[in-house]
């Protein structure tokens, strides 16, 4: 059975990109605007692996990831250090940091290694 994804992001182009990316390598792929959509899904989803973007309107991710009940993948446009990045993977349930923009191939495989 495929591996659900749940992508959230703001801009459409990344959701939808993303989406395209992993349905291609076999995943069924869900998606959300931003982190109360994604919150709002997970009521009624069960996503193996959200892939989520650190930076959206709304509740700020750092509050929506804890309420998350499985692993996350943080996307970012923004530059961080190694420090920044290393507190952001302090979360739990926070499995991995992919810097945007990203490889279309090194994704597929961080995906598949989170969701193996």
């Amino acid at each position: 059975m495929a591996k659900t994804i749940m992508v959230v992001d703001d801009e459409e182009d990344i959701r939808s990109s993303v989406k395209t990316v992993l349905e291609k390598n076999g995943f069924s792929v869900i998606t959300a605007i931003n982190g109360d959509d994604c919150l709002k899904q997970l009521k009624t989803k069960k996503p193996d692996l959200v892939l989520m973007d650190i930076m959206m309107p709304g509740t700020p991710v750092r509050d929506v990831v804890p309420q998350i009940k499985g692993k996350v993948i943080y996307l970012s446009v923004v530059r961080v250090s190694e420090a920044e990045r290393i507190d952001l993977l302090k979360s739990k349930n926070v499995v991995d940091f992919i810097q945007k923009p990203f490889d279309i191939n090194e994704l597929v495989k961080r995906v598949k290694k989170a969701t193996a």
